[in-house]
């Protein structure tokens, strides 16, 4: 047995000061392709400096060997020495046998680093050398999936699976394929590939990007069946649970949809956006006060959100608590925030409780934006009309048969007027 042998045995076994002793003992006497074999087995084993110790050994005998200075320029790389992970890298000349490693190895740098237009020129030379080399192809459609950018990725994975080559570096080809497509919004073409992943590669994400999929694709019943099984299998996962209740809404099963969404705050607690959804999925079960309930909770962790607090405003208009969707409000004004429907539902509030001024001043600031709404229109006409205020009531009305003639009760009153 050489040297390296027993050095790999030792470490197998746990028995590190031995295994340190056979390895000086392994650089003095074991043949060249002996080394390069525990060098590595010493990287694939986390051991950097051994193999690191190994590879720089055999750079000295064969110091034309550029395929150890690509692997010395790995470890530095993992060892986070990027300027002497550069400096091998640079050694190594364009008509070296090496070099298409080099600029694969570079890419992996510059990307580590936020370079990531170096990276892509790295990678696209890479291409133009050897554009049907498997790693080339998926160290291309890597990139740029990681880099959110789908549609460029789909044609490097679709051309490895059209050389035969079906999973890559413990990745399938067809779960990659048809996440990139779903992310393009290609939702049909999304599924297919989904559906060829094979059992051992089918992993959370695989089952959400399944189960979004056929969301999207309005199949709700086999939405609900993957998602289902994605929430068993890991009930960490936040993600399904705002998923699996759109798609119980969409059959209008609120009741499970409203389950889902209180499963999934009990493992995302601070996620602002399930609150909301519970708070949409409970007003289609009339339950006012989890209404209540979650958008408050939404909008303390979130006061920001337009969107959450204009739909808690709503919440309040409707149960008359004007004074609290006053103290809700004026902060955004304050703010300087300029939703115009800000505006409208502080002018409401206002009329009801009798501060005319107010009212009257946030109905012209809502105005200029909602002159084609009958709602508003209407409201207003009466509203000036309470407070004396003709010609603006008159302007309100006009504007309002103008849109809905058929009204024959605001007709009416504006032939009275005229």
């Amino acid at each position: 047995m050489s040297f390296s042998e027993q050095m790999l045995d030792q470490l197998s076994a746990g028995q590190l000061d031995d295994a340190k002793k056979t390895f000086a003992s392994a650089l003095r006497h074991d043949d060249d392709d002996m080394l390069y074999s525990l060098a590595e087995e010493l990287y694939g084993l986390g051991f950097l400096r051994q193999s690191q110790r190994t590879y720089l050994k055999l750079l000295e005998r064969y110091p034309d060997e550029d395929e150890l200075r690509t692997a010395l320029a790995d470890i530095a790389i993992d060892e986070g020495n990027n300027d002497e992970a550069l400096s091998y890298l640079h050694q190594i000349k364009p008509d070296s046998s090496a070099y298409l490693q080099s600029l694969l190895v570079a890419a992996d740098l510059y990307q580590t680093q936020e370079l990531f237009e170096v990276s892509e020129q790295k990678l696209k030379e890479a291409y133009t050398l050897a554009p049907d080399e498997p790693v080339v192809l998926f160290a291309l459609g890597e990139f740029y999936f990681m880099m959110g950018q789908y549609e460029q990725a789909i044609p490097y994975y679709f051309d490895l699976i059209k050389l035969g080559t079906t999973n890559f570096s413990q990745v399938d080809l067809a779960g990659r394929l048809g996440t990139a497509y779903a992310q393009s919004g290609k939702f049909e073409q999304a599924l297919g590939y989904l559906q060829q992943v094979k059992p051992d590669f089918i992993s959370s994400d695989i089952l959400f990007q399944t189960g979004f999929t056929q969301l999207q694709l309005n199949q709700f019943d086999d939405a609900i069946e993957t998602l289902t099984k994605l929430e068993k299998r890991d009930q960490q996962y936040a993600s399904v649970y705002p998923y699996l209740a759109q798609a119980y809404s969409k059959q209008e099963k609120f009741e499970d949809a409203l389950t889902t969404l209180q499963e999934g705050l009990s493992v995302d607690q601070y996620n602002e956006q399930l609150y909301k959804q519970a708070a949409q999925v409970a007003s289609h079960l009339d339950d006012e006060a989890l209404m209540d309930k979650y958008l408050a909770k939404g909008h303390e962790l979130d006061p920001d959100n337009i969107e959450i607090a204009l739909d808690y405003s709503n919440l309040l208009l409707k149960l008359q608590r004007h004074t609290d969707n006053v103290a809700l409000l004026s902060g955004y004004i304050e703010a300087d925030e300029t939703d115009p429907q800000i505006y409208w539902n502080l002018a409401t509030s206002y009329q009801a409780l009798d501060q005319f001024d107010l009212a009257s001043k946030y109905y012209e600031a809502a105005q200029p934006y909602f002159m084609d709404q009958p709602t508003f229109l209407k409201q207003t006409v009466y509203f000036y009309r309470e407070n004396g205020d003709i010609n603006q009531m008159l302007d309100q009305l006009k504007q309002y048969v103008t849109l809905v003639p058929d009204d024959d009760e605001m007709a009416l009153m504006l032939e009275d007027y005229e």
